[in-house]
């Protein structure tokens, strides 16, 4: 039994990108002088690759819009189509199912028509199911527009990484490929703050704009060169070219994608029965298991009911306290893109488990030591980490059971669980939000990358499903007994990183593949 990249090599040959690039794409060479200052900003290397990342960044500000829906909007759609909890919990949830069956398509479209063509196809769905959410009259239409979301969500979740990761020079690509969780984080604030301000239909009808610019975006941006070389295409020294600017000397990196695509082309099949190889399990256990426990975290589900939590913790403006924890949640993940490239993959895994309790208490201190000081202090110190942050909400939760309302020590509870829910945000923020993606796109080998790549990021929306469609029913049950539920799973992560998370920081995407042999 065997599944299959590709048939065989003819097949490569005839594949073509589906989105075809304008005209700027081809207007120079190596040898072409041009003097004007517009153009030659636009063929300097590094402002090309940026420009292709905050393009395709419209694609995870979308998929953050559709999960900070949910928030804002719980109370006034449950009160104008009389909703349950159940129902709603069903409505904020159904993102994820579509999700899985965009995660099942996401590797198989994007390696057959491309990474820009994956992206076309994922924003169509998105556009309509909005529209769909906007005209509701019921929960049928409501349910359908959530449903399409998802599905587009789950191609631009898998793409959108992948994209990035192979189209940056390999000193940028931690920096750029976190832009794609730091677009999540500002597309659930802008859901967060124009909630505030707008109904739910018509901010419905606000969601459609990310995707909406984001169509015409991709025909002004390059495929990916190492999906173009895969192929068999030609025209992958030409994208690799604009990318890194035409007086580059691209040799040696042309070179390196060449034998890397050579070695993944000698055997088109990869049997199951192979997978027992360390080159193929090890890099799809990572993927897999980080994916998983990045959702077990039970990030989704505060994010998703943020409102209701800080309700529930006595927040008067609970709407607007949710703005701003979308506001931290960007600025953490900012940091995150600055330090990536810095301090590896695996201490930024680490410290955000492990420093959001000493991060809470200590910031007075943080803020005036070195970043390599910080993370060795928060690393020594905190070593339960966001354990320890989901412990001690959790506790607040179960004391507050106990007291009354009315006290004093109620409020200072109160305040001490929303304190740790922000907390957890912005360590979660700090590692395991943005870099399980990150490390996902860059150990895949190629040969098995699409669907790979497909089955861990079906198994991450799987699993933020769960976590969605019971965060309601469970913080009803017990807000206590929910984070204690968050907490075994945050320990279990640290325990997973440290033992088999390996460091990519400062390695090419083959010499990283080829560690695995």
């Amino acid at each position: 039994m065997s599944f299959s990249e590709n048939s065989d090599q003819d097949e490569r040959n005839l594949r073509k990108p589906f989105l075809h690039t304008g005209s700027w794409y081809r207007m120079g060479s190596r040898q072409s002088s041009i003097t004007a200052s517009s153009t030659q900003a636009i063929r300097d290397g590094s402002i090309s690759v940026v420009a292709c990342v905050l393009i395709v960044a419209l694609g995870p500000i979308q998929y953050g819009f559709t999960s900070g829906y949910s928030s804002p909007t719980e109370t006034a759609i449950c009160k104008d189509l009389g909703l349950s909890v159940s129902q709603y919990s069903w409505f904020g949830s159904l993102s994820n199912v579509g999700a899985m069956v965009g995660a099942i398509s996401s590797g198989q479209i994007a390696d057959y028509i491309g990474r820009k063509g994956a992206l076309m196809v994922a924003s169509l769905p998105n556009i309509i199911g909005w529209l769909a959410i906007s005209f509701a009259r019921d929960t049928s239409f409501l349910y359908l527009g959530r449903l399409l979301e998802g599905f587009g969500v789950g191609i631009i979740s898998y793409t959108v990484p992948i994209y990035i990761a192979e189209i940056s020079p390999q000193n940028m690509r931690g920096a750029l490929t976190s832009v794609n969780q730091l677009s999540v984080t500002i597309g659930i604030m802008l859901a967060y703050l124009l909630g505030l301000f707008v109904e739910w239909r018509i901010l419905a009808v606000l969601g459609v704009l990310p995707c909406a610019i984001l169509i015409p975006g991709l025909f002004f941006i390059p495929e990916s060169p190492r999906w173009l070389a895969k192929m068999g295409s030609e025209d992958f020294e030409t994208s690799l070219q604009v990318l890194r600017g035409f007086d580059t000397d691209i040799t040696i990196e042309v070179n390196e994608i060449k034998r890397s695509v050579a070695t993944s082309t000698r055997r088109n099949t990869v049997r199951f029965a192979e997978l027992k190889h360390r080159r193929y399990w090890f890099p799809l256990m990572v993927g897999i298991g980080l994916l998983i426990l990045q959702q077990l975290s039970g990030i989704n589900g505060v994010l998703f009911y943020s409102s209701a939590i800080f309700e529930s913790a006595g927040v008067k403006s609970s709407n607007a306290a949710t703005f701003g924890l979308g506001a931290v949640q960007v600025a953490a993940t900012a940091v995150t893109t600055w330090l990536v490239d810095k301090a590896g993959r695996r201490m930024l895994l680490i410290v955000g488990l492990s420093a959001i309790s000493y991060f809470s208490v200590r910031i007075d201190k943080a803020v005036v030591l070195m970043v390599s000081f910080l993370l060795f202090v928060l690393f020594q110190i905190s070593s339960t980490g966001m354990t320890v942050s989901l412990l001690i909400v959790a506790v607040a939760f179960y004391l507050k059971e106990y007291v009354s309302v009315d006290t004093k020590i109620y409020t200072i509870l109160g305040i001490i669980s929303v304190v740790g829910v922000v907390a957890m945000v912005i360590t979660f923020s700090f590692g395991i939000g943005a870099i399980p993606w990150i490390i996902m796109s860059e150990i895949l080998p190629i040969n098995i990358k699409g669907l790979a790549g497909s089955i861990a990021t079906l198994c991450n929306w799987i699993f933020s499903w769960v976590i969605t469609m019971t965060a309601n029913i469970l913080l009803d049950w017990s807000g206590g007994g929910t984070f204690t539920l968050y907490m075994i799973a945050s320990a279990f992560t640290v325990v997973f990183v440290v033992l088999f998370v390996p460091e990519t920081k400062g390695r090419s995407l083959e010499e990283i593949q080829f560690s695995f042999r």
